[in-house]
């Protein structure tokens, strides 16, 4: 069998022929033949403080660097950018919170303010260029407000779920050892509080490494929580106490943050996110990909801590200077299964990203679509769907409950942007074939390899990988960790990214991914890995061996399902 080399369009027929007149095709080949005329005119959309000397330095694959000798800030081109140019009054933020009942707006300028105002208060306490900060909130605006005015000051966050077990948030205290810790004082369940400010006391005394301090946002209409005097800040006073802070440049490849994703062993594993690069891809992403025009309404229904909730609902909207919707509720049950349907309607969404299971679990109370019925959700032009199989009656079903096009897409916590999907900026089909997500986006040059490294013929099932250099934006290296990041990603299949990921190309270049070729598996578009959770079973003293498989579930998509053998009597 002899390898297969050659490039996507050195083929004689090309599987994308079928596009050659329209955006896509020219954006595909043009991203592939000439990536850093391509990237490059991209970044010529943002505000730099020094335009870069070259746009790839490939010398030393995986470590692809992008605009080199750059100098750039995402939050001046995320907020200040857009109140310089007359965008003050636009709305950045609604917070809808079904479970505080509350809703908020919040402009272009009065987040300047307040990110301003935080970035001079960390300043202040000695937080500087290259430090860290973990940010442990629920979804709420000074989430937000907390991530930008850490980049502000060219410092590196580290956002966790909010509700993450102390236990795990002291795991990762000790791996990124952050100078401060940003937290709210509760969560909000449905039927309770969450006391997040005791999860975080008890992570640090857990923790090998103790932060400097702890800035406590205490929630309004909430009772407070009690305050260490030694190492608590309290948010607002310390807000006030404050004077506004100017964005810092920093070196285009500098890290802009730290998020950490599942992994095959007990240890934190944390990609690193290069400014410059995630900025320029997810600029031209939200427009190119999903569509959305500069000024419209985005809503990413999932939390800040998830990458979902980092590109979409955080930093991609705000660079593109449309409105973000922070939604606190669930599905369903806040207070009940239309509260999607409520959300688009109050806010006149343009485009949403969701969840399959989020779907399922509205579809599970509303089976024949009706709820939707009783609001106006024509302001939706697509919904797309991703983190996990869509199955098809979930897909028909919410096209008619939602009265949209409903469009699956695939990509990944490392890569930051999809790697395949229907680029509605780019006039691709919006009826894509069934259960595939959508051609690959330009930038990525995807095969799909069988186990030797050999290119497998279209429809026949195989690893996808993507050829390198990747695209700006990807993750940059694991915090720490440059030997995990060559062997996990890249050692499989040389000069290819494994996205450990299994599938098919068809004859026209849709992709179709089919499952994890780890033992990672999606539980509510959550990946859990299966090891991981081996290794707590097995810490128990009555059992002896464990093994753990994903088990087909209704609703979550997949379950945890154990296998346990425990010592005899």
């Amino acid at each position: 069998m002899i390898r297969l080399m050659r490039q996507t369009f050195g083929r004689k027929r090309s599987p994308y022929r079928r596009f050659l007149s329209n955006k896509y095709y020219a954006a595909y080949k043009k991203s592939i033949e000439s990536r850093e005329k391509f990237w490059e005119d991209a970044a010529e959309h943002l505000t730099w403080y020094r335009k870069w000397d070259r746009a790839m330095d490939n010398s030393n694959p995986p470590f692809t660097k992008w605009f080199i000798g750059g100098k750039y800030n995402h939050c001046y081109n995320s907020i200040d950018r857009h109140v310089e140019n007359g965008k003050g009054e636009k709305v950045a933020i609604i917070h809808d919170s079904p479970v505080t009942s509350t809703m908020a707006r919040m402009t272009y300028a009065e987040l300047l303010d307040k990110v301003s105002r935080l970035s001079g208060a960390l300043s202040k306490l000695g937080l500087a260029k290259g430090d860290r900060v973990m940010i442990y909130m629920p979804m709420v605006p000074e989430a937000i407000v907390s991530m930008m005015a850490v980049v502000r000051l060219g410092a590196i966050h580290a956002v966790v779920f909010g509700g993450f077990a102390s236990k795990e948030l002291s795991a990762r205290i000790s791996s990124c050892k952050p100078k401060v810790i940003i937290c709210a004082s509760y969560g909000v369940e449905p039927n309770r509080l969450v006391n997040y400010k005791h999860m975080v006391d008890e992570a640090i005394s857990l923790s090998s490494h103790k932060p400097l301090k702890t800035i406590v946002y205490q929630r309004p209409t909430m009772d407070p929580v009690e305050i260490n005097a030694e190492r608590d800040v309290d948010w607002l006073e310390a807000i006030d106490k404050a004077s506004s802070h100017d964005c810092v440049p920093v070196e285009s490849n500098h890290p802009m943050y730290l998020l950490y994703t599942s992994g095959t062993t007990g240890s934190p594993k944390a990609v690193v996110r290069p400014t410059a690069g995630h900025s320029v891809a997810l600029h031209w992403s939200i427009s190119n990909v999903y569509g959305l025009k500069p000024g419209e309404t985005f809503w990413t229904a999932a939390d800040i801590g998830w990458v979902s909730g980092h590109s979409y609902t955080c930093h991609g909207p705000l660079v593109q200077g449309s409105t973000t919707v922070m939604y606190e509720g669930k599905p369903a049950g806040t207070p009940d299964s239309s509260s999607f349907f409520r959300v688009i309607d109050n806010h006149k969404v343009a485009c949403m990203f969701t969840s399959p299971t989020a779907l399922r679990v509205i579809k599970r109370e509303d089976p024949n679509g009706t709820l939707g019925h009783n609001f106006d959700l024509s302001s939706l032009r697509t919904l797309f769907v991703g983190g996990e199989h869509c199955d098809t009656d979930t897909a028909d079903w919410t096209a008619k409950a939602f009265k949209t096009f409903v469009l699956n897409h695939w990509w990944q916590t490392e890569t930051g942007h999809p790697i395949s999907a229907p680029c509605v900026g780019l006039d691709t089909p919006l009826h894509p074939p069934g259960g595939t997500t959508g051609l690959p986006v330009p930038g990525w040059d995807v095969r799909v390899m069988d186990e030797n490294g050999f290119q497998v013929e279209p429809g026949v099932l195989g690893n996808i990988v993507a050829k390198l250099p990747l695209n700006p934006g990807t993750f940059s290296t694991i915090w720490d960790d440059d030997h995990r990041y060559v062997d996990t990603y890249f050692k499989r299949f040389p000069g290819y990214y494994d996205t450990m990921d299994a599938g098919i190309q068809d004859e026209q270049g849709y992709i179709s991914v089919l499952s994890r070729t780890d033992d990672v598996i999606n539980v509510a578009g959550h990946r859990l890995s299966c090891g991981h959770i081996e290794e707590v079973i097995c810490s128990h003293c009555a059992v002896i061996e464990a093994a753990v498989v994903g088990k087909n579930e209704d609703v979550k998509g997949a379950i945890p399902f154990a296998y346990i053998a425990v010592k005899q009597g």
